[in-house]
């Protein structure tokens, strides 16, 4: 930007909206970040950041941090369900040497400290309890009636974004998954599941599962195909022997994670996806970023990954645009595309994976997140 940097107002703090904050802080646009929980953090879940989201740390100064408090595989498996065969293996251990980048595990809280610490120290303004229900023009309006207003307004607030509300009136969809996630305790009979993590297969389920915390803690997430959602909320407690029942008949180390599992607090909740948007500018100077402009289904693990990604070349559009709708229109250039491209992947992934022969998986050519070159990505570089 060669002009006088306008200033950037970000509605929501999750892993994208504080990588976007320390990005612009960084490179010297005055921004403010809103967010709507009382104070600033994130659930106690984990988290898969593939090289190219690594990358992104790595734009930040974050990268070898965020690997020092995550855990750095050094191989992953798919397993069969009913018997726990290994079907198909990858190697994780030369991620560094074949990307540049490493292949992390971390805790979401873990991860959301070390971006808010970024973006703090960038010198990013970040407001909590600041819940953003509407806005106009490049103006938030907030839950209370307040405004707050600057030269851009970037919706980084997710599936259930207020600033997406300007360019389609659709809620967010279901798409046929429910999930359980649990995170439990590592003991004796977990640890060979956290020292190979991975995912086991069966015809409408599939389970992942992965340490974190120093492989003190398994991340467990159990998927299960369903015609409709049932609750009355996304996400509601699951009822006990509730995953028992869904994997009944499927193998030890699937009930030994369903055991640990229902030892501690568990929830069940609706996976939603949004469609892909034409385009994610609307009035030249408010776009969108992360779930906000493409929530996913997590069946390629790139959620986080792809927002990551929008905050980089977000920040490095800007700072090379000549005029605030210059950069923005170059960062949806940039984006628009790959985001679209894995938002539907994901969900044929889940097809892939969850399909009704099982033993059949691995056999022909697969097209995961690594075979589809995802990870070659690097948003540090890709043009603008």
């Amino acid at each position: 930007m060669h002009s006088s940097k306008p200033s950037i107002l970000i509605a929501g703090g999750g892993i994208g909206g504080m990588t976007a904050a320390a990005a612009l802080a960084q490179a010297g646009f005055t921004v403010e970040l809103l967010e709507a929980a009382s104070a600033f953090g994130e659930i106690g879940a984990g988290v898969t950041l593939s090289p190219n989201a690594m990358r992104g740390m790595d734009f930040i100064g974050c990268q070898e941090t965020v690997a020092a408090a995550g855990i750095e595989p050094q191989r992953q498996r798919i397993q069969h369900w009913h018997d726990d065969r290994t079907l198909f293996s990858m190697e994780r251990g030369d991620s560094r040497t074949k990307y540049g980048a490493p292949y992390v595990y971390i805790h979401r809280a873990d991860l959301h400290q070390i971006l808010l610490t970024a973006a703090r120290e960038a010198g990013a303004k970040l407001k909590a309890g600041a819940p953003v229900v509407a806005s106009e023009g490049t103006t938030a309006i907030l839950a209370d009636g307040s405004r707050i207003t600057a030269d851009v307004l970037i919706g980084a607030d997710g599936l259930k974004s207020a600033i997406r509300q300007r360019f389609e009136t659709q809620p967010a969809h279901f798409t046929g998954h429910v999930a359980w996630r649990a995170v439990v305790p590592m003991t004796e009979r977990l640890a060979p599941l956290g020292e190979w993590p991975g995912i086991h297969v069966g015809p409408g389920r599939m389970i992942t599962r992965y340490p974190v915390r120093h492989s003190r803690l398994l991340n467990l997430v159990f998927f299960a195909r369903s015609d409709a959602w049932p609750g009355e909320g996304w996400m509601i407690p699951a009822e006990p022997g509730e995953l028992a029942a869904t994997y009944a008949g499927w193998a030890d180390d699937v009930q030994a994670m369903i055991a640990a599992a229902e030892g501690e607090p568990h929830f069940r909740w609706a996976i939603n996806a949004r469609t892909p948007l034409p385009n994610w500018i609307v009035d030249g100077r408010v776009a969108l970023l992360g779930d906000a402009a493409h929530a996913m289904t997590p069946f390629l693990g790139q959620g986080a990954a792809s927002a990551i990604e929008d905050a980089v070349i977000l920040a490095r559009a800007m700072a090379a645009a000549d005029t605030p709708e210059a950069g923005l229109q170059r960062y949806v250039a940039a984006r628009h595309a790959r985001a679209s491209f894995i938002q539907a992947e994901s969900n044929a992934n889940a097809d892939r994976m969850q399909g009704a022969d099982t033993d059949m998986f691995g056999l022909s050519k697969l097209r995961n997140e690594e075979a589809l070159g995802l990870f070659d990505y690097d948003c540090r570089t890709v043009e603008i």
